[in-house]
This record gives structure tokens, C-alpha cells and sequence, in this order.
């Protein structure tokens, strides 16, 4: 009897899935039980959606009246800290089902009745930008209910990086998080990963490529939007690679207003043809710049790095390529001098070990960045199989970052050295006697202050001579007649009067 073929007992089974409700209430039950029983991977999620630390508690399907209809939403969390009570309703999708807006309002009514703080979505849907939710409800009902929406592929990635992290301290624990791992990584489960860009990109692209697009094409917002979510889920695959959290790069004006944010990607598209977006990696040098250009076919990824600030021109490339030793040859720099309004020269890394002077277009200006980029050419399919655009970009994003993001670490200026000095050398300059240091204190304790002596009377002045001898007899030794009168005091007027 071979038991190489015999299935292995798992804590969370996917025989016996036999449709999506059942895939949905397996996956919201799996995934509740671990948040309760995981301390580490449940203070991981819960504290994204706001809640405050503490012991967490679970239930499912939890029935709530709402007018004359009752409502059951996929499952309730809830975290007790002291006086306060903290609850989330949960709403969960799988496979290719999305989130449905009437559903979602009834939630956010319940919570509201109810002083809920949270309704957390999950599916399979990923968010254009951080902290967007991938439903349109009414906003004006949001006031006191937070709406937050977290993806399969986000919970999975965060499940993963506790683990590659060595995160969760309890062994008993680590195991269940793995079993998690396990059953969210099966084709059963339901949790699928970002493998398409929607149906209209290809007539986007062509039109990109053909210059036909118009920013009133309603395939153009979609395929803005769905590049947004690849490249959200690029750094949700570098995360679970690398154990650390990949975040996209918006500004604080563009997460206030994605709107516009949206707009400014379609009348690039249109424009220029061109996607973009950017993903920060902790303590990396730079973001990385991700970059699809639909007319010539090419996925691009970029690092703008600062020269540094010392040396020739030649020693700051050097400096650049000692820590490129690995990087391919199709790796291209390009380098910016001070001032420069439009980009310097760029050269292929291969040619730049050759002749690093390539790179200096105005010896006389000093270099101020290196760009290094890498492109790819860009799959054409529209899901993620061979061929395709989504396989290209993952393809390209992980290959820049283990050939050159990695690898790259910040200019810094050398510590002050101090001047070598002979034996000869005492410090003090003939020409000014400047020694560059103050006495010490117990060298001015040491010397002594100068005598004073009181200038002398002068003696030409009988009267004052006279005055002085008086003022200096003490007044118990002054001598006084019968009557109490000081007999030096008389002598002193007549003096005077004669």
C-alpha cells in the first residue's frame, strides 16, 4: 500500500465544496476562527479597519432585524478593550462574485441602528488606490459607519508575511495560520489572485496604440483602474516575497480627491498612451516607477536615485555601477546634471562600465540623479497566462527589484578626518600665535591675580593733612575737655580759622 497518495487531514478541508455559498460560508467561518485564534495575524487585520487592541471574538451569520425584514450578514467581529466594545460586520464574496450595493446599505443601516463602528467587505475585487472601496454607496450614510473593503489577495498576503516573519510566537498558532495559508491558496476556496485587465482592454489598447482614444471612451476609466489594482497587487507579491509591507504611492492630494486622480491616468492614456503607477518598498532608495507604454509595446520600470554630492563626475557614476556588479546588461542609466531642463544622455549599463564618461554631457555641471531602468516587452493577452500583459508587469516588477532595487543604498558623506600632524607640529602658528584651543580651568585656578596697592595722600595740604590724621584716630581714643567737647575737633577749626 502506497501512502504517498493518500490525502493528509487538514484543520480546514475543501472536500465537499460544491458551489459559492458554500465556498463563502467556508472562507468567512475559516477566516473568523483563525482572527480569534491567531493573537498575532488578528491585531494584524483588525488594527487596518481602526479597531483597538484586545482579545477579539467571532461569530457568523448573525441575525439582525431591520424594519420588517431580517438581515443576516456573513459574520461579526468584535474586540473588547475595557469599557469599550468595538464591532465590525462582515459581508464576503468569492470567485467572480461582486459585492452587491443593496446589500452593502442594508449592512451599513444595521450598523448604524446599532452603533457598529465597521462593515468590512472581502471578495476577490481589489481597490484602484488605498483606501477606496471598490462599491459605490451613498456617502451621506457613512457619517457614523466606517465602510472598509479588503481584497482575498490582501488577507492571504498578510497571512504570509506573519509567517515568513516567524511573526506568531505560539507554534500551536503558527500551524492554524498555515492551515489558512493552505486552504486560501487551493482552487476551491474561492480567493483568486489579479489575472485580468477587464473587457475592454483590448480595444483600449488598440486604440491607445492607434491614437482612436478618447478620454468619453467608458473602457478608458476601466482600464485606468484596473492597472491601479495590478499594480497594488505587484507589491502585494513582492510583500509576501520579501515579509514586508508594499505599498502603491499616491499623494495626499490624490488620495483626497481619486477622482480626479482617475481622470489625470485617462487623459494620460489618451494623451501619451501610457499607464503609470508606483510602488514603495520599506528602506528601499526611491520608489519604484511602473510604466506601460501601449504605442510602443514596452513595460518599463524605473528608480530615480540622488548623486552624490562629492567627488568628479566620474567618481559619482562609479559609484553608482559598484553597487550594479549584478544588474543585466539591458539595464539603461541616465544621469541629470544640476540645472538641466531636459534628461541627459542614456546609456545601456553595459556600455557605461566601458566608458562611464558617456553619461557627462556638460563636465562643468555637477550630476544630481541617476535614473536605472529596465523594460520588457509587453504581453498583448488579456488574462495572466503566457503572453500576457498582467505576466509581463509581475514578470518585470520582481525582476528589477532582485536585479537592481535591492541593491542600491543611499549616498553618505564621509565622516570629518582628522588632519595627520607631525612632531614638530605644536599647534600654534608663528605668523598669528592662534592655537585653535582655550585655557583650561585648572590652569586659570592656577594663576594669580594682580597685587593692588591704594595710591598714595599727597602732602602739601597742611589742612588736609590734619583731616586725614583725625579720620583716622578711632572715636574711643579722641580726647575731650571738662565739658565733652572733642579737643581734636577744636583744634581742627581753629586751624582752619587762623
Amino acid at each position: 500500500m502506497d501512502a504517498d497518495d493518500w490525502q493528509p487531514a487538514r484543520l480546514i478541508p475543501v472536500s465537499g465544496i460544491s458551489g459559492a455559498d458554500e465556498q463563502e460560508r467556508r472562507g468567512v467561518s475559516a477566516l473568523l476562527a483563525v482572527l480569534s485564534s491567531v493573537r498575532e495575524f488578528g491585531r494584524a487585520i483588525t488594527s487596518q479597519l481602526g479597531a483597538p487592541a484586545g482579545p477579539i471574538s467571532t461569530y457568523i451569520e448573525v441575525p439582525f432585524q431591520l424594519g420588517d425584514r431580517t438581515v443576516r450578514p456573513d459574520g461579526l467581529i468584535q474586540v473588547i478593550r475595557g469599557k469599550q466594545t468595538w464591532t465590525a460586520l462582515v459581508e464576503v464574496k468569492t470567485g467572480r462574485n461582486d459585492l452587491q450595493p443593496a446589500q452593502l446599505t442594508d449592512y451599513v443601516d444595521v450598523a448604524r441602528e446599532n452603533s457598529f463602528a465597521v462593515v468590512l467587505t472581502i471578495s476577490n475585487q481589489l481597490a484602484t488606490a488605498p483606501g477606496e472601496h471598490p462599491t459605490a454607496i451613498d456617502r451621506k450614510k457613512l457619517r457614523k459607519v466606517s465602510l472598509h473593503h479588503l481584497s482575498w489577495s490582501q488577507i492571504h498576503t498578510e497571512a504570509v508575511i506573519e509567517r515568513v516573519n516567524r511573526a506568531v510566537a505560539d507554534p500551536d498558532q503558527a500551524w492554524i495560520l498555515a492551515e489558512l495559508i493552505r486552504y486560501l491558496e487551493h482552487e476551491r476556496s474561492g480567493a483568486v489572485d489579479f489575472d485580468d485587465m477587464g473587457p475592454s482592454w483590448v480595444s483600449v489598447r488598440d486604440s491607445a496604440k492607434d491614437r482612436t482614444l478618447r478620454s468619453t471612451d467608458k473602457g478608458a476609466g476601466e482600464v485606468v483602474a484596473k492597472f491601479g489594482q495590478l499594480t497594488s497587487f505587484a507589491g502585494m507579491r513582492l510583500s509576501r516575497r520579501l515579509g514586508v509591507a508594499v505599498q502603491p504611492v499616491l499623494s495626499r492630494a490624490q488620495l483626497n480627491d481619486l477622482g480626479a486622480f482617475t481622470q489625470a491616468g485617462v487623459s494620460r492614456l489618451v494623451e501619451h498612451g501610457t499607464l503609470q503607477g508606483a510602488l514603495k518598498v520599506p528602506d528601499t532608495v526611491a520608489p519604484i516607477e511602473v510604466t506601460a507604454d501601449l504605442r510602443s509595446g514596452l513595460v518599463t520600470c524605473a528608480i530615480t536615485v540622488a548623486a552624490p554630492t562629492q567627488g568628479r563626475a566620474t567618481t559619482r557614476i562609479n559609484w553608482l555601477l559598484r553597487q550594479l556588479t549584478k544588474a543585466p546588461d539591458a539595464v539603461q542609466l541616465e544621469a541629470l546634471a544640476a540645472w538641466a531642463r531636459t534628461p541627459g544622455p542614456c546609456m545601456t549599463i553595459a556600455d557605461v562600465r566601458r566608458r562611464p564618461d558617456g553619461l557627462i554631457s556638460d563636465p562643468s555641471k555637477d550630476l544630481r540623479t541617476f535614473t536605472v531602468k529596465l523594460s520588457a516587452v509587453a504581453g498583448t493577452k488579456r488574462g495572466q497566462q503566457r503572453g500576457s500583459f498582467v505576466g509581463s508587469v509581475l514578470g518585470l516588477v520582481d525582476n528589477f527589484y532582485e536585479a537592481v532595487v535591492q541593491h542600491i543604498k543611499p549616498w553618505t558623506a564621509p565622516a570629518p578626518s582628522v588632519p595627520a600632524r607631525t612632531p614638530e607640529d605644536t599647534g600654534v602658528t608663528a605668523a598669528d600665535q592662534i592655537s585653535g584651543e582655550l585655557p583650561l580651568k585648572s590652569v586659570q585656578r592656577a594663576a594669580s591675580p594682580p597685587e593692588w596697592n591704594p595710591p598714595e595722600q599727597p602732602a602739601d595740604d597742611a589742612a588736609d593733612s590734619v583731616m586725614y590724621a583725625v579720620e583716622t584716630v578711632a572715636p574711643n581714643e579722641r580726647t575731650r575737655d571738662a565739658s565733652g567737647e572733642d579737643l581734636s575737633e577744636r583744634a581742627l577749626n581753629s586751624d582752619r580759622d587762623g
